[in-house]
Parts: C-alpha cells; sequence; structure tokens
C-alpha cells in the first residue's frame, strides 16, 4: 500500500502536467494585463486596472504593503487625490450593453454611459453618480473635484390624459399604501430611484459625502444646448455647487480658481471665497483656455462677430487679471506689432510662461474668403506635381490638414505691452526655453532643404537664437546633418546643444562660440550596431544637472558627465562596459527639468549576455568621479522589468515584473535607511501586489531559451528557441520559424495568447506542440535577402542539429519586413514546407519609386538609407534591386505560400502583394492572398484579427501536422459566397 502512494506521488505530477491542455482560440477574450496604475504620493496606496482583452474589466484599490485590497468593477481612468486620501474615477457601462448598442447602431446618446465613483482610500464605502461624463481634480491641492454630466435623459413621466387614472382610482391606491406602511414602518422611507445606468453590483454609501446643492440660475440658457450640468464638489463634506450649461471647465493648477464657458459666457469661480466673476459676456465661439499656475490670469480666444453667417470668423485673444471687472482684448489682426496679413488663429494653443509675464498664443495668414460663385459641378479636382516643390503632392495631401491648422508661435510680453511674432514659414519650429521665461529660444528649421528628404530620409537644419523681446534671428549652426531636441536645450536656455552625424559628436553652444564637448570620450556615443547604410543615431541625452555646469549623455551601456563649456573632462556617472550592461534613467518625477544635488537616481538595467534587466538607485553627488555602491531595488533574476513609477513624497517604487512564463504582475518595493550618503546600500522591501491569469495554469504553456550557433559569415548570433511546457527531448516536433530583424533581447517577454495583428502568435503555437524559432539576423548593406538566409537558415539548420526538430516539417512566419524576408526565403531555399508572408514586397524595383499612402512619403530613401538597405539608386546598382527582389526568382519556389496584403494599407502597397500572387500563379505555385478589406498595414479590427489566427493555425497544422485542410485552402471562396461563407470548415 506504502509502494502504491509512493508511485502515485511520483507520477501525479507527470499526469497532472500531461492532462493540460493546449490553447484554443476561445482563450483570447479573458487573457489579462495590468492597463493603468498609479501610486499615491504618500506610497501607501496603489491604484490599477486589470483588464481582460474583451469585457469587463476590474480596478483594484490597494495598499502598497498588500495588507488591504478593493475590487470594482468596470471601474477606470483612476486618479489619487494629492492628499492621498480619496480615489475618483469612472465607471463603465456592462461591456455587453454597449455591444449590444452598437450592434443595433443606436446614437451615441442613447449609448449607455459612465458613472462616476469616489473612494475615501482604507475605506470599503462607494460614493457614486450616474450619468457622468468627465471630472477633473486640480495637479496641485486637493479638496475640489469637478464632474460634468451627460444630456439629461428625455421626461418619460409625463403621460396623456388617456393613461392617467381617474381620481377614485387614485384615492383607492392611497387607501391601500397607507393600510401596507401601518403594517411595515420601513416602507414609509422614501426609496431613492435607481437610474438605468447605475451601477449594481457595488455597495454605496452617502453618509460621508452628503449633498448640500445651492446652484445658481444659469444666466445664459437662453436656447444655448452646447453645455451641460458641472458639479463642484467638496470632498470630505460633500458639498455640492451646480452650474448649468457648462461646456468647458478647468481648475488652476493649485486649485484655487476653476474657469467655465457657461453657455455664452465665461466665469471664474473663486473656491475660497466661492463666488464667480463673469469675464465676458455673449461669445459666439471661445477656443483655447489658459491659466497661470496660481489662477491670478486667465486668457482665451472668442470670436464675437454679430454676424454669424460670416464667410471669415476673425478671433481675438482676451486677457483677464485677478482685480479687473472682466477679460479685455488684448491682441487682434490689427493690434501693433502682429504681422500685416496675419490673424489670431483659432488653432492655435494659448499659454502662459511659468511666471505668468508672457503669453503666447498662434497666428496664421488670414485667407480669402471660399469661392461661393462655382457651382460644384463644375470645379476640376487636379493635383499639380512641381518638382521644385518642398514636398511631393502626396505628402502635401497627407499633411493637408495640418497645414490648413498650421499657426506660428507668437508672444504678449507684459512687461513692455508688446506683440513679437517669433515663428515663421522660414522658421517654423520655435523651442522655447526656461519654461517660456528664457531671454532666447531656439529655431530650427529645414526652409529650403526638404526636397532631399525624398530620398534621405532626413533634412538638413539651420538652428537660430532668437531674441524673445526683439525677435531678432542670430543663425548658429548652418545645415546641421545631425539631431536636435527641445529637451537637450539646457534648462535656462544657456546652451544650446546638438549632436553631429559627420564628426559623431555633442556640440554647445553659449551665446559667442560653439564647443565640441565630446570629443574626450573615447567610446562611441552612437549606436555601435548600426546596419543600415545611414549615420547611426546617438543614444541621446539624459538630463542637464539645475546648474547647467554638466549635461549627463549615454553611451551603449552607461551614462557621461560632460561639461559644456570643455574646462572639465568628462566622466562617467554609471557604467559596466565590461559586462555589457546597459544602464538608462528612469524619470520619477513627471515635472524634473534637471538632476539637482543629492537627487535620488534611478537606473533601469539590461544585461546584454543574459537579456535580465532590474533597477537601481544612488544619490548624485557633484563632487563625485565616479559612482559605485548602486542599490538594486529588485532582485537581479530572470525577469523583464517594465514601467517603474515611485511616489512623490516616499521612497516606494511599483512596477511590473514579467517572463515568458509568468504574466506582467504588479509589484511594490519600499527601500528603507535611505540617507542621501552615495555608495550607501539599502534594505528593499517587496510585495507582490496582482495574479493575474491565474488559468494560466491549466493549459499546457511553454518555456523561452536563448539559443546561439555561428552563421554561415562565421559570426556568432543568438535567438530564442520556444518549447511546449511538455516538451520531450526524444520526440521530433514540427517548428514555425518567426523573425524580424533582432527578437533575442526579448527573451523575458511575456507574450499572452492574443489574436495578434498579423505576427506569430507564439504561446498559442507552442502549446499546440510546436517548437517556434526567432533568430536574429545581422545585415550588410546591399544584400539583406542574402542576409537573412545566412541567420534563419544556419540557424534553424543547427537547431535541427539538436535532433528534437523534424526538418520535413518546418515553417516560416513574418510580417512586413519579416514577409519581405519570408517572400525572398522560398526563392533560396527548399527547407520550408509552408510559408506565410504578411505585407511583403515581392518587387524592389517595383516599390523604389512607390508611395507610403498613410504618410504620402516616396520609398526612396527606405531603400537608399534605411531599412531595405540596398545603399544606392536604382540606376546605380539595378543589380541589388534585382537579386534582392523575390518576384525575379519565383520559378525556384516550391513551398506553398499564404500573402496578407490590406488594400488600405499605407505602409507597404497592397500591389506588391498583388505582384506576387500573380507571378506565382501564372508559374503554377501554390498560393493564396488574404485582403481584409479597408484594413492597414497591420490588422485593426480585432474580428479580423480572430479570423486570421483561425486560418493560419488551418494553414501550418495542414502542412505540418498533416490535418485536413479547411475549403479556403482547398476551393477557395468565390466572390458571390462573400460575407456569407468564410470557408472555415473542412
Amino acid at each position: 500500500m506504502k509502494k502504491q502512494a509512493l508511485l502515485i506521488f511520483i507520477f501525479l505530477p507527470l499526469f497532472l502536467l500531461a492532462q493540460k491542455k493546449p490553447l484554443d482560440h476561445s482563450v483570447y477574450d479573458g487573457w489579462q494585463s495590468i492597463g493603468e496604475r498609479m501610486i499615491s504620493n504618500d506610497g501607501k496606496w496603489v491604484v490599477y486596472t486589470i483588464n481582460p482583452q474583451e469585457g469587463d474589466n476590474e480596478l483594484v484599490i490597494q495598499s502598497s504593503d498588500a495588507a488591504y485590497k478593493k475590487t470594482i468593477a468596470r471601474g477606470y481612468n483612476a486618479k489619487i487625490t494629492e492628499d492621498s486620501r480619496f480615489v475618483v474615477f469612472k465607471i463603465k457601462p456592462f461591456y455587453k450593453d454597449t455591444r449590444e448598442a452598437r450592434i443595433k447602431k443606436k446614437k451615441p446618446d442613447d449609448f449607455p454611459k459612465d458613472s462616476l465613483a469616489i473612494v475615501e482610500l482604507g475605506k470599503d464605502s462607494i460614493w457614486k453618480r450616474a450619468r457622468v461624463k468627465s471630472f477633473s481634480t486640480p495637479d496641485k491641492s486637493f479638496g475640489w473635484l469637478a464632474y460634468q454630466m451627460e444630456k439629461p435623459l428625455p421626461d418619460t413621466t409625463t403621460k396623456s390624459k388617456k393613461q392617467e387614472p381617474d381620481s377614485k382610482t387614485v384615492d383607492s391606491l392611497r387607501k391601500v399604501i397607507d393600510s401596507l406602511q401601518l403594517l411595515n414602518p420601513q416602507l414609509q422611507t422614501k426609496k431613492k430611484k435607481k437610474s438605468k445606468d447605475d451601477v449594481d453590483d457595488i455597495e454605496i454609501d452617502d453618509s460621508r459625502f452628503t449633498t448640500t446643492n445651492f446652484a445658481d440660475e444659469d444666466p445664459s440658457s437662453s436656447g444655448s444646448d452646447a453645455g451641460t450640468e458641472l458639479i463642484l464638489k467638496k470632498l470630505g463634506n460633500g458639498e455640492e455647487k451646480s452650474f448649468k450649461n457648462v461646456s468647458y471647465y478647468s481648475f488652476n493648477k493649485t486649485g484655487r480658481k476653476l474657469l467655465l464657458q457657461q453657455g455664452k459666457n465665461v466665469l471664474l469661480f473663486d473656491l475660497q471665497k466661492k463666488i464667480a466673476d463673469t469675464l465676458s459676456r455673449n461669445g459666439n465661439d471661445f477656443k483655447s483656455f489658459a491659466m497661470t499656475d496660481d489662477g491670478s490670469q486667465v486668457a482665451y480666444l472668442a470670436e464675437r462677430d454679430s454676424n454669424t453667417k460670416a464667410l471669415q470668423k476673425f478671433y481675438k485673444l482676451w486677457y483677464y487679471k485677478e482685480g479687473m471687472d472682466s477679460a479685455v482684448l488684448l491682441c487682434d489682426k490689427t493690434t501693433p506689432g502682429m504681422t500685416i496679413g496675419m490673424t489670431v488663429s483659432d488653432n492655435g494653443t494659448v499659454s502662459f510662461s511659468k511666471s505668468g509675464n508672457r503669453l503666447f498664443f498662434g497666428v496664421a495668414p488670414i485667407q480669402p474668403p471660399k469661392d461661393t460663385t462655382l457651382a460644384d459641378i463644375d470645379k476640376v479636382s487636379v493635383d499639380i506635381w512641381h518638382y521644385n516643390d518642398d514636398y511631393l503632392q502626396t505628402t502635401q495631401l497627407s499633411r493637408l490638414q495640418a497645414e490648413l491648422k498650421r499657426t506660428y508661435l507668437t508672444v504678449f510680453d507684459f512687461s513692455t505691452r508688446t506683440v513679437q511674432q517669433l515663428a515663421s514659414e522660414a522658421i517654423p519650429t520655435i523651442y522655447q526655453t526656461n519654461e517660456g521665461d528664457g531671454e532666447n529660444f531656439v529655431g530650427v528649421t529645414d526652409f529650403g532643404k526638404r526636397i532631399e528628404s525624398q530620398w534621405m530620409g532626413s533634412t538638413k537644419k539651420d538652428i537660430y537664437s532668437i531674441n524673445v523681446s526683439s525677435g531678432k534671428k542670430k543663425l548658429v549652426k548652418k545645415d546641421l546633418d545631425g539631431v536636435i531636441a527641445s529637451p537637450w536645450l539646457s534648462p535656462t536656455g544657456k546652451y544650446i546643444l546638438w549632436w553631429d552625424n559627420k564628426s559623431r559628436n555633442y556640440f554647445s553652444y553659449d551665446g559667442d562660440s560653439t564647443r565640441n564637448i565630446s570629443s574626450k570620450i573615447k567610446v562611441p556615443l552612437w549606436n555601435e550596431e548600426n546596419d543600415v547604410p545611414n549615420n547611426p543615431n546617438p543614444y541621446g541625452v539624459m538630463k542637464w544637472t539645475e546648474n547647467e555646469r554638466a549635461v549627463f549623455v549615454y553611451d551603449r551601456y552607461g551614462v557621461w558627465k560632460i561639461d559644456p563649456s570643455s574646462v572639465n573632462q568628462p566622466l562617467l556617472l554609471i557604467d559596466n562596459r565590461k559586462n555589457k550592461i546597459q544602464y538608462r534613467y528612469v524619470q520619477t518625477d513627471p515635472e524634473e527639468r534637471y538632476i539637482k544635488p543629492g537627487q535620488q537616481l534611478v537606473f533601469r538595467s539590461f544585461d546584454e549576455k543574459t537579456k535580465q534587466s532590474g533597477f537601481w538607485q544612488n544619490f548624485y553627488d557633484e563632487s563625485l568621479n565616479y559612482y559605485d555602491g548602486w542599490t538594486a531595488i529588485n532582485d537581479y533574476e530572470n525577469v523583464f522589468v517594465g514601467q517603474i513609477l515611485k511616489a512623490k513624497d516616499q521612497p516606494v517604487f511599483i512596477y511590473t515584473k514579467e517572463s515568458y512564463v509568468s504574466s506582467p504582475n504588479l509589484y511594490s518595493a519600499r527601500v528603507q535607511n535611505t540617507t542621501a550618503q552615495p555608495g550607501k546600500t539599502f534594505n528593499v522591501a517587496k510585495n507582490q501586489l496582482s495574479f493575474i491569469n491565474p488559468q494560466q495554469s491549466q493549459y499546457n504553456w511553454g518555456t523561452a531559451e536563448l539559443f546561439k550557433w555561428k552563421a554561415y559569415d562565421g559570426k556568432m548570433t543568438e535567438g530564442i528557441v520556444y518549447k511546449p511546457e511538455n516538451f520531450d527531448p526524444k520526440k521530433k516536433y514540427p517548428m514555425i520559424c518567426y523573425f524580424y530583424e533582432t527578437l533575442s533581447d526579448g527573451l523575458f517577454n511575456y507574450q499572452a495568447p492574443a489574436p495578434t495583428p498579423s505576427r506569430l502568435n507564439i504561446p498559442f503555437f507552442v502549446s499546440r506542440g510546436y517548437i517556434v524559432f526567432a533568430p536574429d539576423i545581422h545585415y550588410t548593406v546591399g544584400h539583406p535577402g542574402r542576409d537573412a538566409y545566412n541567420y534563419i537558415v544556419s540557424g534553424v539548420r543547427a537547431l535541427v542539429k539538436q535532433g528534437f526538430v523534424d526538418s520535413t516539417k518546418i515553417g516560416i512566419q513574418g510580417q512586413s519586413w519579416g514577409g519581405y524576408q519570408v517572400a525572398y526565403l522560398i526563392t533560396a531555399t527548399h527547407l520550408f514546407k509552408a510559408a506565410w508572408a504578411g505585407a511583403p514586397v515581392a518587387n524592389m524595383t517595383s516599390a523604389y519609386g512607390g508611395i507610403r499612402w498613410e504618410s504620402g512619403l516616396n520609398r526612396q530613401f527606405q531603400y537608399e538609407r534605411q531599412q531595405s538597405r540596398i545603399g544606392a539608386t536604382l540606376w546605380e546598382k539595378p543589380q541589388l534591386y534585382i537579386e534582392n527582389s523575390p518576384l525575379f526568382h519565383l520559378p525556384k519556389v516550391k513551398t506553398p505560400l499564404v500573402i496578407m496584403a490590406n488594400d488600405a494599407d499605407g505602409a507597404v502597397p497592397w500591389y506588391q502583394g498583388i505582384e506576387l500572387f500573380t507571378a506565382m500563379r501564372r508559374l503554377g505555385k501554390q498560393v493564396w492572398l488574404l485582403n481584409y478589406n479597408g484594413e492597414a498595414h497591420n490588422l485593426v479590427e480585432r474580428k479580423n484579427r480572430k479570423d486570421i489566427q483561425v486560418r493560419e493555425q488551418q494553414f501550418f497544422d495542414w502542412l505540418l501536422k498533416g490535418e485536413a485542410p479547411p475549403r479556403w485552402i482547398t476551393d477557395g471562396v468565390p466572390a458571390v459566397k462573400k460575407g456569407r461563407d468564410w470557408g472555415l470548415d473542412n
């Protein structure tokens, strides 16, 4: 008996493993992921959502030590108040109700609506309100909440006289009710009627939030129905004030004022005094509201022409300052300083500088009124292409709406009461400095240099220093072939920083002179693995220091501290080149502008050899030349660490941790002993907060392993091998090879079973008994097809030698660039028994001069400088275009191929798929083409994603497992049966 028990104990795990189910297409909708997430300022509370792929989500409120947890069905769009006391969020209607409304094609107003909910953290009671459109709380204050209601439901209580009961019936009913109340006193309490949009699955406690409504009558409710009711609520005591007919509202940053557009008026409500000032009355249209952080100044655009049917509308800039009776006109097209022919644009953004001393807005050329004299039937529609145009007509048309709304940055200076237009057609891009208060801004332009972007993919830039007060422009750098970005400017604007591709160095400009500030660094500051025929990109800039005495820049593995004046030698802040570990800064304060002395620094790490990741912390000390003693906040283990967030006021972090076998769950970490001493070690208390996808344990999952081999070019390379959980090394498995440049860094990435946009659904196939191999590919210029062969085929053959892959049952799948390589490989080898290519380029000679229709860009740059890697024009090296084009080698093909080419693909025109299909069809090859009507380069519609997953499984199961093929493979689906017969059955 004991022997039998022992045998059961030994074999039970094997039995349970054998009983695990393979994944099927029904599992997708319920598979979960962590969605929005946040941590309270005091570090005590974490709020996050758990989202299924399709269906009703959950909102979780949890203490960071995992001792308390509360779940609310369908909660989302949460915000924790500044005082860490409340969480405010919305609650969606049931997914099935919204879906039903879509099926019935109801009008938007008839769809089920969201509710609003408030929870006091640590308490179980919930206050809620049905039919709420939006809400807001101040960024830097607490105590107040504003929420806007949806349009009220139609009043259905009024009935015709025919429906009204007579007086005798009413008297009889009243007597019955009185009798019942005598028998049951509880019925004397008037019950609150429940709205059909109310949430019926959570506890409601209104006792903490008693409503005292003292709403004012709406002074502008005569006929205007653009807005709805806005409720201003005092959190804690529940006091409320209502405003009718509100179409816009916002708090100032510190929570002193609430700005409202109410009907045709603009109001500013003082939250302390509880009184409203009317800033403007009787405006036709208001736009682009702005307030200073303290709420003392307000600006906005308004159109107040009495002729509401005018063909042209001219907006004006209005301004209010605390103490004024009402807003005053600050600027319009006639204001001195405005450029002749320009007007204040309603498409521009209005904003104050940090100090409030400047006001920024956009101007645009006055457009002639629309010609209404010519009938539509007589209008000619023609695009005129000109060789001197900056951009091709296709690009212009793609950007048409953006160009029609283009504005040029203009500033009103309150100290001088002057208007200065800073941007123009010649210098359209302006980078502000010192949060809008800098003495000089930076202008960047490629005006007159844009034609070469057709084949270069980029343009040369001129950089200007622009004096904000005078508008005077000084040329700083001409024809920059490199990179300049707004975050690279020093905090006050003292230095302009850029990267030069020719010298591969950073340069700084201090107002007088330009210096090469990185030439003394002997390791590359540019992409060491660049394998396209173009200049490598720099690794980038981390941050400046507060005093602007240093800027931090990245190399491949670490961070250098560089003196912008070039006086001091560059120093390493953090680095591990020896062990090939990369470090990248994590900005934990969203408003951080620079690195301060004593500041806590957090870095994410990535080990190139093991693919492990983690994150570390230390404190910044300007006096140190090198930093050691970095403390790991998470265990350095076989995982990928996702988004990292930190509590504002405490050393508490939340982050996700995942691997191929473990969903990305949420964790918290509290760092203890946090005295700001560089090199000091810390204790870290960690907790796992979420436990999503427990159903995974029921399915035959898989493993992910790093596999290394020598490619045909003699170089060592690597890839990922995915094996089923019940893998038996003595068996021979069918295998699918999936690739897209280099994928091995994703070794520890979790891959949920999901209907993908068109990539291979790796966990699905692994669960069903396939090996999946994802090899890295490295390229040389001019031979992308041959390089794909060298790495993919060599990797597959090396893996076959391991003994567990059936060499007669190997398929390949790729999308876009991967789809091109699939098409190429079947012309170069007969190794593969099944091939699936999504959005492939078949003919580089026709694709070279074609258009990427989504952007309107010509494809020449892609072949000469970027991913396609030919490195020459079609007329310079036509043989390379032919060598790398599958179309010219199709007679060699023996592998059955499915092509996905969609008629709305904006990246690879679907006629590339048509060229491939029609050629193979003529040659008598087995080929199918799937065109998902109206779909993009990667499938967007979930129904289409689900469909392609089924077809892909059927195709590979047929050729690699010997399953019976469905009718769409054997017979096709005639157009006359489209939409009625999908051909998925045998």
